[in-house]
Parts: structure tokens; sequence; C-alpha cells
């Protein structure tokens, strides 16, 4: 029962911290009260990426003529399946982290952990059993869950986070979705495309706040070109479930509104799981609803550690990742580079795809920098043409003066896989002439990147 490490929680943060390390030779154990894999893996990440997957193919069933192709005479589906298919891959691969952990002979302990000091850990099973462990290190890799607000009380079936979203039992007819970051705008696009009539409320004057504002626009406008309705600087006041569904009211600039519909999505953010796991009898030191941890993500008491969404930093999986990585290899003694919050890339999945890294242009010039920017649309994009989807572009922004590379801001089909250019190249700090004169194949969604610089440098050949 005393192991080096002992793990809580095995999301993306959990799972890759207990691997590595038992790569490094630490006697190793993980707890999970649920699933392997975590919220991430079993509700978020990976399942919502298949639901927009066959979203995606059906839209292309739609649009089979403009490929030559003949005519798809009412398309259709069965939600049941759709939702089937993504839970089948959740399950598929949380099995993966099971044979990850038994190949890297990690314990693993399923149950409901609480911290207990002197490095201990209390595991109470399913049956109500209780059984102790030590460790020499305890990370805490517990996560977060859906954000409720006093005024959107969720009730899991007319009022829902993304956990529900994920498995209704039938598609709903009309959807309010309140908030528009990633996990909002992800599940209004595969509801959108499925058939349900979407209106997204937003508090912000922009949705995608976080995103630069020439991104912003450009999916307000695509997506309120696919028929999703659109409210920003609007909020919801409060809720009424007493009829068949749901009316909210809705306070807009110009007088409150009342919104109907089957279902009300509720995606205004994430609420850190620090309640009830022990940290103020340990002494553990929280500060508004997140674990306060140094460079190397100690708590305020020796021996325990917490990584991912219970930091105040991006709540990501990659991110939960490498704080994980960061903190074992740090524990074993190694030679470990803090890891830079600057050069973190953000995706959302929906159509058409955002990907971004470092500055937005308005950040950059409040931080005084003279700037180059570039942007190129993918309407100029051989590749894109051929695909039949044109939707978006890449912009690029450089310090004038020394050409480090700033930010970069992509929009359109596939630019989660790419945007990993520009995180590497910012990590050598590369500059902007030699994006340039690095050659991009032809032709290639990933060489509007290249058009992109050569525009801030005045050189691009295809606008």
């Amino acid at each position: 029962m005393n192991y080096d490490i002992i793990v809580i929680g095995s999301g993306p943060g959990g799972y890759v911290t207990a691997i590595r390390a038992a790569q490094l030779g630490f006697k190793t154990a993980i707890i999970e009260k649920e699933s392997l894999g975590g919220i991430c893996l079993n509700w978020g990440c990976i399942p919502t990426k298949a639901l927009l997957k066959s979203a995606h193919v059906f839209k292309y069933l739609k649009q089979a003529e403009q490929y030559g192709l003949n005519k798809v005479e009412n398309p259709g589906f069965d939600f049941s399946k759709v939702i089937q298919r993504s839970r089948g891959v959740a399950q598929k691969m949380s099995g993966g982290i099971a044979f990850l952990m038994k190949k890297n002979k990690i314990d693993v302990i399923m149950g409901t952990a609480t911290l207990q000091k002197g490095k201990k850990v209390s595991v109470t099973d399913e049956d109500g059993k209780s059984t102790e462990y030590s460790g020499e290190h305890i990370i805490i890799a517990t996560g977060a869950r859906s954000r409720e607000l006093p005024n959107i009380p969720q009730d899991g079936k007319k009022i829902i986070g993304y956990r529900q979203a994920m498995t209704l039992p039938e598609q709903p007819k009309s959807m309010i979705v309140v908030g528009s970051g990633a996990i909002g705008i992800e599940f209004a696009d595969f509801y959108n495309t499925m058939g349900t009539k979407v209106t997204v409320v937003e508090f912000m004057p922009v949705i995608l706040p976080v995103e630069d504002e020439d991104t912003s626009k450009h999916v307000e406008k695509s997506l309120k070109k696919s028929g999703i309705e659109i409210m920003t600087n609007a909020s919801v006041e409060s809720v009424d479930t007493s009829g068949n569904g749901v009316k909210a009211t809705v306070k807009t600039a110009t007088g409150n509104i009342t919104l109907e519909a089957d279902i009300l999505l509720s995606a205004v953010g994430i609420s850190s799981n620090i309640e009830g796991q022990g940290f103020e009898e340990v002494g553990i030191q929280t500060d508004k609803g997140k674990v306060l941890v140094n460079e190397w993500y100690e708590t305020s008491v020796p021996g325990y550690y917490a990584i991912g969404d219970l930091l105040p930093t991006q709540a990501l999986a990659h991110v939960a990742s490498a704080e994980g990585i960061t903190c074992v290899e740090k524990i074993k003694g190694l030679h470990v580079e803090k890891i830079d919050y600057g050069n973190i890339p953000g995706c959302t999945y929906a159509h058409p795809e955002v990907a971004s890294v470092g500055l937005t242009e308005k950040q950059a010039r409040e931080k005084g920098y003279e700037l180059k920017v570039g942007k190129f649309p993918f309407s100029a994009s051989g590749k894109a043409t051929a695909n039949g989807d044109t939707d978006g572009f890449i912009k690029v922004i450089f310090d004038a003066k020394y050409g480090e590379w700033l930010g970069c801001h992509m929009v359109g089909d596939g630019v989660t896989d790419m945007i990993a250019e520009a995180v590497v190249a910012r990590k050598l700090e590369t500059t902007g002439h030699e994006v340039l004169k690095s050659i991009h194949p032809h032709p290639t969604i990933s060489e509007a990147v290249m058009e992109a610089v050569a525009a801030a440098y005045g050189e691009v050949i295809h606008i």
C-alpha cells in the first residue's frame, strides 16, 4: 500500500503523469472514481469530436451534388446511433488507457479519494469500504466539472451541461446555448447541422471572446450563415421550466426578451473539483476556487502537488498533460524547463475550425509592438478550392523590429491539425523570414501559413 507516487484522477493530466512516473522508475498508483481517461476522454474532448464528425459527414451527404455526385435524396440519420457511435469511441479509448496502465505496471485503484495528512490517501470503493494508501509524492489531478450559474440551475433534463448534451435520448427541435466558448460553439454547430434550431446567448460583445477579433467576427458570420441565431451583449437572467420546454428571460441592450426552446445548454465555463477532497484538512491553500502551486506544481504542503484544471492555468487537456510530465520529471531530479504558458495552442472543433497560439493583434499592439500582420484567405488556396471548402483564413502577427512570431490565428477546415507549426516555430524563436523561406508543399492547406507570412512582409504571390 506504499507508493513512490500516487496520482488522483485519470484524465489527460493524471494518466499521462502516471505513465511518465512509471517510465522514470517510480512505483506508481492511480486512483479513479469513475472511468479511466476522465472527463476529456469519456465526456469531453474525444466523444464531442466523434459527434462533430457525424455532423460533418451528414453535411457532405447533403452537398453531394457540389462534388459531381448524384444527389442523395432526403439524407437522414438515427440520432441514437450517432450518440451510440460517440460513446463507442469513448469506451474504446478508455480501454486503451487500461491497457497502458497494465503495460506500465501502474496499479489502478477504483474509488473516491480523500486526502489525509502525512502523505496518505483514503479510498472508498463502491461498496463503501475504505482503504488507506501512502505515497512519497501525491499528485492531485481531479479536474473540473460544468460550471453552474445560480440563475441557470442545471436539472440534467431541460437545463443541461456538456455531459448531458452528449447523451440526450432524443434530438431536441430547439436549443438555447448559453456561452460561446469552445464548448458552446462546438455543441451549437453539432446540433444546428443535425437540424436543431439553435440560439447562442453570449454575455461578451463577441463570440469566442478569447480569440483574435478577426477570428471572432468571421466565425460569427459563418455560423449565422449556417442558420445559428447569435445574441451578443446578452445574458440569461432567469429560466422557467414549468412548461413543456424552457423559457429563458434574456437581458439585451434594448430590453428583456423571452426565448423558448426544448433544451437549454449551459456552457459558461468549468468549476474545479476541489470540494470534499480533504484540501482544507491537509492544509492545502486555495484561492478563488483554484489550488495555489509554485512553478513546479507543489502545493503549500510538501509532498502534495496539483495539476490541470485545478490550477488557474489554461483548462486544456494538453496543458494538464504537460504539467504532469513537468511535475514528475522535476521530482525525479531531471533538468526541467518551465512551461511557457504564452505558447499554448487553443482549438475549437466546430465548422469552421478555429486554432490559435500567442498574442492577438489587439494584445500585441497594447504591449507596444510595432507589427507586421499578414492574412491569407482560403478562397485563394488551390487545395481548399479543390476540397470545396474555402471558408476561413490564416493570420500571422510578427514583431516588425526583430521578426519574432508573436501570434497565429487560423479559421477553416483542418486548421486544428496545422497550428502546431506555429507552436514549434515560436518555441524555436523562428523569425518571419525563416518561415517564409521554409518551402511548403503545394497544393496543401498548410502552404497558406507561408502565404500569410509572405503577406506580412509584402511578398505574397497568390492574392
